[in-house]
């Protein structure tokens, strides 16, 4: 196998070199789409070549220490060459795991917005606090990497709590940090209004669907059915009346979403149908992974909704994630958009799921 990826990396290294000389040669810098097609490709194969640079660098040091090992009779010069060797190897191992994750393709997904779509499930309104939660929660982690979050739709309860909710989060890899969130969260706590002080358990789901562009995904006219309300948002209450929400119900699917968070009706439509595109995207993209039956999708990567993704304990005050089996005791934190280590963990293990396929390959 190392010989096949030393073979590989040698390939792409010439390739990057090539690069690198047709980049400043007139005809390319004339040329504004041609010299932004390869500048991209030289950006993409950068961080591995230069990786692959500094693990040949490492051998040969390494080989340079074994021979001093092999010739060398002072038992302090032995032993400083021996700890030396040590160090080498470790970080040889560091740098070939290095390459072989950048050697791994690309979610074509993962620079895409995504729509971040969150329902209370069991517990009532303690499921609906908790999904409130969750989406402060998505939003500070948005916070915290620059990206922009915009509403598309909100349902609120009574007391605060979240029915449903429906946005837009727009940053790059946005998909590829989010994508792992998608499924059942479980929060464990005693509710406000329980005077016994039992535990009550809630859910609520998370769904995060990649955003398509929207020459992606076609929607014929006449498939839609659009219906216009007063809204209950800020827009409604300035201009109550005039029918400012829109409800877009597509027919061959029976998908049917709403917004009402904008004060003009153009602009509601047009988040509406933003929010549809990418549901209707996700369907299709679900229905082509399932026909893919000899493509073996990993628990890290599957994200049903039906499956329980994680525990939010507070009496114990940890975050618990089924999938990778990581336990850390910093709820407050991680409910306030401190996701880092979570995430990094979900993508590590994917990774490992990914080099091992790769390695049986």
């Amino acid at each position: 196998m190392l010989q096949r990826l030393y073979q590989r990396l040698e390939d792409l290294e010439r390739r990057f070199q090539e690069l690198e000389e047709q980049l400043t040669s007139p005809k390319v810098l004339g040329d504004s789409a041609r010299l932004q097609e390869l500048s991209r490709e030289h950006a993409n194969l950068r961080e591995l070549v230069e990786t692959f640079r500094a693990l040949r660098r490492v051998e040969e040091e390494l080989e340079e220490v074994r021979r001093l090992l092999r010739e060398e009779k002072d038992p302090d010069l032995r032993l400083l060459a021996s700890e030396e060797e040590e160090a080498l190897e470790k970080r040889r191992e560091e740098l070939e795991r290095k390459v072989q994750r950048l050697l791994l393709p690309q979610d074509p997904l993962d620079e895409k917005n995504v729509m971040v779509e969150i329902r209370a499930g069991a517990g009532g309104e303690e499921a609906a606090l908790f999904a409130a939660e969750l989406c402060r929660m998505y939003q500070r982690f948005a916070e915290r990497r620059s990206w922009r979050v915009e509403p598309i739709s909100l349902h609120r309860t009574g007391l605060g709590g979240v029915k449903e909710a429906i946005f837009a989060v727009e940053g790059r890899g946005a998909y590829s940090w989010l994508k792992y969130e998608s499924g059942v969260h479980r929060v464990q706590r005693v509710p406000e209004t329980e005077a016994s002080g039992r535990i009550h358990t809630s859910t609520a789901t998370v769904a995060v669907l990649p955003e398509p562009d929207p020459i992606e995904v076609e929607i014929n006219p006449n498939d839609l059915e659009i219906e216009t309300f007063l809204a209950s948002s800020a827009g409604g209450q300035h201009m109550q009346k005039n029918e400012t929400a829109v409800r877009i119900r597509h027919k061959p699917t029976g998908i049917v979403v709403e917004c009402q968070d904008e004060r003009s009706q153009r602009q509601n439509k047009e988040k509406a149908l933003r929010a549809l595109r990418s549901l209707l995207y996700e369907r299709e993209r679900r229905r082509q992974e399932e026909a893919l039956a000899q493509q073996r999708r990993s628990q890290v990567r599957s994200g049903e909704r039906s499956e329980k993704v994680r525990t939010y304990n507070f009496p114990q005050g940890r975050v618990t994630d089924h999938r990778i089996g990581l336990t850390l005791y910093r709820l407050e934190e991680i409910l306030d958009g401190d996701l880092e280590e979570l995430l990094q963990g979900l993508r590590a293990a994917e990774e490992e799921e990914r080099l091992k396929e790769l390695a049986l390959g």
